[in-house]
């Protein structure tokens, strides 16, 4: 895990052998169980470390400056979060960002949302294979979870990886986010206009866009982006609208 170990110290986080070996654990599965259920087309060693581990942690770039890291952050002892942290990885997949957050930042209270039976087994597989505690699993979409009481405008921190375009994906994150909360969502090269297409949609659903976060992972030839957003309103009770519209008609 040495590309992981180096490419998170670029990122202010310093890995122990603890979590190095969580990481390994994880590979192994992932691998394991990719071979039956084809979780990811990305599955060299090396590129697992930088394309999904590193990939992930670099959301923690979105919060530095925040009131979520602790005064440690700028005294150089490593990252930490500065209290616990409720978040939601909306279309988690395999677990991309959400565990390997939750791995290097336990205090994190953890969902993972993912629609896919299979996915949904191999999540909770790999969270009891880690032994992670406040990490719940939930088979669903965020159409149907954004309209649920208990999790409506509830979470710190909402999460998403390449689940769809910004006007659909702030669909998807805004009704989850509590005020002053925070979406975080990963994006490639085009990510300025995409935003800019969805700047409308961002405001009819309470947010903001607070900054596009550039990042560079070390052995990755293409630069991401973090599109942050800030909860700043209350999310019309009409969203998120019924599931497939917010895809069929875009705000």
């Amino acid at each position: 895990m040495k590309l992981l170990r180096e490419g998170a110290r670029q990122l202010g986080l310093d890995l122990t052998q603890e979590h190095l070996q969580a990481f390994q654990v994880y590979y192994e599965e992932l691998i394991a169980w990719n071979a039956k259920f084809n979780l990811t087309a990305i599955t060299e060693y090396e590129q697992v470390q930088i394309r999904h581990f590193l990939d992930s942690l670099s959301c923690v770039k979105a919060l530095v400056g925040s009131e979520y890291l602790s005064p440690a952050a700028a005294e150089g002892r490593g990252l930490h979060l500065a209290r616990p942290l409720t978040c939601i990885d909306v279309g988690s997949g395999a677990g991309f960002p959400g565990l390997p957050l939750k791995i290097v930042f336990p205090r994190l209270r953890l969902t993972l949302l993912e629609a896919t039976g299979k996915k949904v087994t191999f999540l909770e597989h790999i969270v009891e294979r880690l032994g992670l505690r406040q990490v719940t699993v939930l088979k669903g979409r965020a159409e149907e979870l954004g309209q649920m009481a208990k999790h409506r405008e509830h979470y710190d921190l909402v999460l998403a990886r390449a689940v769809a375009e910004m006007p659909v994906l702030a669909e998807y994150l805004l009704p989850l986010c509590r005020l002053g909360g925070l979406c975080i969502a990963q994006k490639g090269s085009d990510a300025q206009a995409k935003v800019a297409s969805a700047q409308r949609a961002i405001a009819i659903l309470g947010g903001r866009l607070k900054k596009i976060i550039p990042v560079e992972l070390t052995g990755l030839a293409e630069t991401r982006y973090l599109v942050v957003l800030e909860k700043t309103a209350r999310t019309p009770e009409k969203y998120p609208r019924r599931p497939g519209m917010p895809t069929k008609r875009p705000l």
